[in-house]
């Protein structure tokens, strides 16, 4: 028969999925009754009504089976307010390691997360879905991988990427959403049925300071930032705010639009420092069924671009979309993501090893 013991050591691999720490380590486990080869436990949840609730079973359950459980009763409550307040002080505690806790530990100098801004000169050019791509063409290399959609007044990131939840608050700490292997926080979480963003510089600079601070990422190998489009106080201000980032100039192959694209390059180099990491063209061409290329939108700008900047040019991703005829109630639908397997997804792969390699 199995032992209370026996069934904590089974556990103590499950992970609550947002905090990825130990159900047993964060004393969610309780009240295990052992009848027999049957198992009722009580899992205390962070909150009442957790978005994954059902993984959390699922796991437990399959775990407690694989130990020798020919029955597993799962029963959920959620912690005290006091019990959560504390979770939330030991998570800035963990994610504090800074000498100075005024400045947040994703931009202390020693910090081990390597930024990445996406920046373009005017909208409609892509950036997003660049971000978006590049993201998940890192965590499917294996990357920890963080997104702030740091386009306030244009925030598109959690609708591309099919994310219809909020982030889970705990006490003081925000856990953000994950999706595709991406950790995602945007201001569109807190916007209600997609009303305009009216808010004033001072006020936008806190929120997206919160993102960096009141936000509990964990470990992450490379956060992107999708950056206002233009050269406006908002995308300066988080150019300044960001230690030591490197930057992605998106652009299409117009020359208008190269041109334009070149002021956020120049920003980029003279008044913030960073370093350019390369030029990505978007909406190079479209590709009939014969794979006859047509450039609808010219040709030439990004690499224009690139050697105004004297930089590379990373990736030309032609005109597309991900596959979207599928059910809109399927779980893995994401209109602005492309499934492993598509062309153009390989191309956001060999811009990933770039970007990687670019960073070393």
């Amino acid at each position: 028969m199995l032992t209370k013991e026996q069934v904590l050591h089974a556990l103590k691999d499950v992970n609550d999925p947002e905090l990825n720490k130990s159900l047993v380590e964060l004393n969610m486990i309780r009240n295990i009754n052992i009848e027999g080869d049957k198992v009722a436990l009580d899992v205390i949840l962070t909150i009442r009504g957790c978005p994954l609730k059902v993984k959390i079973q699922e796991d437990v359950e399959n775990a407690v089976r694989e130990a020798g459980a020919a029955d597993v009763q799962v029963n959920f409550g959620s912690m005290t307010d006091d019990e959560r307040a504390a979770l939330s002080q030991q998570l800035r505690k963990e994610q504090q390691p800074t000498a100075n806790p005024a400045i947040p530990p994703l931009l202390a100098e020693d910090a081990k997360t390597k930024f990445i801004a996406i920046a373009s000169g005017k909208g409609g050019v892509g950036k997003s879905t660049v971000t978006v791509n590049l993201a998940v063409a890192l965590a499917r290399l294996g990357k920890k991988v963080g997104i702030v959609d740091a386009d306030i007044y244009g925030f598109s990131v959690p609708d591309m990427m099919g994310i219809e939840r909020r982030p889970t608050v705990i006490g003081e700490t925000i856990l953000p959403v994950e999706r595709f292997g991406v950790k995602v926080m945007s201001m569109g979480f807190f916007v209600e049925n997609n009303a305009p963003v009216v808010w004033r510089g001072p006020m936008l600079g806190k929120m997206l300071r919160n993102f960096f601070s009141e936000v509990h990422w964990g470990e992450l190998d490379y956060l992107l930032l999708d950056l206002p489009p233009g050269t406006g106080d908002v995308a300066l201000d988080i150019h300044q705010m960001i230690p030591q980032s490197k930057e992605i100039i998106v652009t299409t192959p117009h020359a208008t639009a190269a041109f334009v694209a070149a002021r956020a390059g120049a920003m980029a180099i003279s008044a913030t420092k960073h370093e350019l990491l390369g030029v990505v063209e978007n909406m190079s061409w479209f590709e009939t069924e014969d794979e006859k290329k047509h450039y609808i939108f010219g040709r030439g700008g990004g690499q224009k671009l690139a050697e105004e900047l004297n930089v590379d040019l990373l990736a030309q991703i032609p005109i597309g979309a991900p596959d979207n005829d599928i059910d809109l109630d399927d779980e893995a639908f994401a209109p602005g993501v492309y499934e492993e397997n598509h062309p153009t997804a390989r191309d956001y792969q060999a811009l990933a090893r770039k970007v990687i390699a670019g960073i070393q």
